[in-house]
């Protein structure tokens, strides 16, 4: 269990990688395949009568306990990540263009896109429980004990999947001033691999003597559910990369609304609104499993001290946190299944791309998760507002991202646009004059063709 603490905290930075993708291209007046991610009735905006996505990926990161000034200082993040009474949440997680393309029939707009995801995400961990895991202390003691009250569900959770969708989008109406658009895509999901461990409603007392931590007095409800190559090992970054794509086993849908106000060169306004994701996946494996257990650990005494967490130093898949908790005697087994289903994580998108004064526009973007993080069965995402003033001519494009984030707070970043290129960051200029707790990088190309 350590080494899936430590490797949480490692990745944060490692990956140089929050949900927020492509910030700043996907709103980009030049329109692509990246703008129907947020809204597929933008496929109704784009002006070539081909349209191809070649590759693309973002990799982002947020959290809300360690900056880069902390990063530089210090040898121990996981010390940081765990320092102070604040509950740690933390997301990490990569977005995977593969090839697509749209293709534009009169009002018609057909379009083709493959993705593949990766997600690993901390939610509302107990500091001082944490604490105790990664170093078998409380603080600087080596004796004493603390009280944990927790009634969030505290979640390490890995998740890992394919999808190809289809999309339509058609113009409704079209007159020289104005122009509305609807647009759906229906998303084939490929569950790769999964990992879940959830402590709801955690109340409990870890007692810290000669070096060894205890947990005892305590009462939490469990679920540990695992399927593919997360079932074996939480700790190895190529069992994300490696179990991108399963086989076919769920379906999402988003819905989008568009509405342009044109101008001769552009428009004035393009905005839309859009609810993604919705929908959900079962996986299925042969070393599936997902278990909902009561723990209950009676008040220590000299003879019973608790559960020993020491124990779980070198652990590094949940198969073996389940194996000990279930030999410590502390486990009530209340349900068990071999396939579970997860749902995607929904949200309800709005947006407004504004001209400003000739080629300079600003987007004011706003995203809203409609689940609720705190279920085991969801995958994990952040609500976020952010606004981009960008300069834009034909070919090139540079654009600067500004964004408050529920997890990692305000981030700034930089990108630009070069014919189909781009690279961008919505974290690289508060990365640099500020101690940002956000990273994140993208990059990719496309093109179209009359």
């Amino acid at each position: 269990m350590r080494n899936l603490l430590i490797l949480s905290c490692s990745l944060l930075f490692l990956n140089v990688s929050a949900q927020d993708h492509f910030s700043g291209i996907n709103t980009s007046s030049k329109v692509g395949i990246l703008n129907a991610g947020i809204n597929p009735a933008e496929l109704s905006n784009i002006t070539s009568k081909y349209e191809f996505i070649v590759f693309s990926a973002s990799v982002n990161a947020a959290n809300n306990k360690v900056g880069f000034d902390d990063l530089i200082n210090s040898d121990n993040i996981e010390d940081l990540i765990f320092a102070g009474d604040e509950p740690v949440n933390m997301r990490i997680d990569a977005e995977i263009y593969g090839p697509g393309f749209a293709m534009k029939m009169d009002k018609w707009v057909f379009g083709l896109s493959t993705k593949a995801y990766a997600k690993l995400t901390l939610e509302d961990v107990d500091s001082k429980l944490g604490e105790a895991i990664n170093s078998g202390t409380i603080g600087s003691l080596f004796t004493g004990s603390t009280t944990i009250n927790n009634d969030n569900n505290q979640r390490l959770n890995g998740t890992t999947w394919g999808e190809v969708g289809f999309s339509v989008a058609r113009n409704l109406f079209e007159n020289e001033k104005h122009k509305f658009n609807a647009g759906t895509t229906l998303k084939l999901l490929f569950p790769g691999s999964y990992a879940n461990f959830g402590a709801d409603k955690f109340h409990g007392t870890i007692e810290v003597s000669a070096g060894q931590a205890y947990l005892n007095d305590t009462d939490a409800t469990l679920n540990i559910a695992y399927s593919g190559n997360l079932a074996n090992s939480f700790t190895n970054f190529e069992d994300y990369s490696q179990s991108l794509f399963g086989k076919l086993n769920g379906f999402a849908v988003d819905f989008g609304l568009n509405y342009k106000w044109k101008d001769i060169d552009n428009y004035k306004v393009n905005a839309g609104i859009s609810i993604r994701n919705i929908g959900g996946m079962t996986f299925e494996d042969t070393n599936n499993s997902s278990t909902n257990y009561e723990l209950n650990i009676p008040p220590g005494t000299p003879l019973e001290p608790g559960l020993n967490l020491n124990q779980f130093e070198n652990v590094d898949s949940l198969q073996e946190i389940e194996t000990i908790l279930q030999n410590s005697g502390y486990l009530t087994t209340t349900n068990s299944e071999k396939k579970f289903k997860v749902k995607l994580p929904t949200v309800f998108s709005a947006y407004a791309d504004i001209k400003m004064v000739s080629r300079f526009f600003v987007t004011l973007y706003a995203q809203q998760k409609l689940g609720d993080d705190n279920k085991d069965d969801q995958v994990t995402t952040q609500n976020i507002f952010s606004v981009t003033p960008r300069f834009s001519l034909k070919n090139y494009e540079v654009y600067s991202s500004w964004a408050s984030n529920e997890i990692s707070g305000v981030t700034g970043g930089l990108g630009f646009r070069v014919y189909g290129f781009y690279l961008g960051s919505s974290s690289i200029l508060t990365a640099l004059t500020s101690d940002t707790k956000q990273a994140d990088v993208y990059l990719g190309y496309r093109f179209g063709l009359k």
